[in-house]
């Protein structure tokens, strides 16, 4: 059965939800098997507490927001949450040719590991879960990347927009999607240069930065086209496209601009 088929069955009958999920969660498990036994891809596994020399990009996410009508416990817990996640990718190295995938350093999320419940999307409503609100930091990291020549090979947004914005500071959909172990975020390092996450939390952000061996050939700058709210019938849709432009680190000279993404997602809260 098609995988948009089965998304449609399980929210149906949510009583096939949680058998949907493990099934989902196993055949990733599988994948990963595989590529394991036929060495398809070497993964990012070394840390390193000494920060490289060049800073690529640095990015602070506000830690406490008033999400909607969600409960402000989840957002402190939030906060529990992303301190753990960050243990195993805090100074994490990405070589040459390795590459990077946050399920398979942070692992599954439990309450044995010290994850508590934070908020939690799914299926477009706000609820409490295990490890809930990592997705944060997934967030942070994808942003991080965007300005760098590192290769996003798999990354997932949210299929509702649940929230109007509150203090928003990026584009709109360049946010990260992340559910165990199906809903990855995962790039790629191309380059011959090797590349380091450093985090840390503060008071009221998260400091997420983006640090490499050597300053590469380009800058990079992320920006949003054509952003609107358009309504259907009852429904109403927001959407835009992301673009990226390229320029010569030495000059500043133009040498392309690309699309990254068309985002068109449904609306959950009321627009007048």
């Amino acid at each position: 059965m098609p995988a948009y088929q089965e998304w449609m069955l399980s929210h149906r009958h949510p009583a096939l939800y949680a058998l949907a999920v493990n099934a989902y969660r196993l055949r990733r498990l599988a994948r990963w098997h595989l590529d394991d036994l036929a060495r398809r891809c070497r993964l990012a596994t070394v840390q390193c507490a000494t920060p490289l020399p060049v800073r690529i990009k640095r990015h602070q996410s506000r830690l406490l927001r008033q999400l909607g009508d969600s409960e402000m416990w989840l957002q402190h817990n939030k906060v529990v949450n992303l301190a753990v996640a960050m243990v195993p990718l805090d100074g994490l190295l990405i070589a040459p040719g390795e590459t990077f995938s946050f399920w398979r350093r942070v692992g599954r999320p439990t309450r044995a590991k010290g994850y508590v419940e934070g908020m939690e999307l799914s299926r477009g409503v706000a609820g409490a879960g295990v490890g809930g609100g990592i997705c944060q930091l997934g967030s942070a990291l994808h942003w991080l990347v965007l300005h760098s020549p590192l290769v996003v090979t798999e990354r997932s947004t949210h299929s509702y927009d649940p929230f109007p914005d509150q203090a928003r500071s990026l584009p709109y959909g360049t946010g990260c999607s992340l559910f165990y172990n199906y809903i990855d975020l995962q790039f790629y390092n191309p380059t011959s240069a090797t590349y380091q996450l450093k985090l840390s939390l503060g008071d009221r952000f998260l400091d997420a930065e983006l640090r490499a061996s050597e300053a590469p050939e380009y800058t990079y700058t992320v920006f949003e086209k054509d952003h609107a709210f358009v309504r259907e019938g009852d429904t109403v849709y927001r959407q835009n496209e992301l673009w990226r432009r390229v320029s010569l680190r030495r000059t500043g000279a133009l040498v392309r601009e690309e699309r990254i993404k068309r985002n068109r997602v449904r609306v959950q809260y009321q627009i007048d």
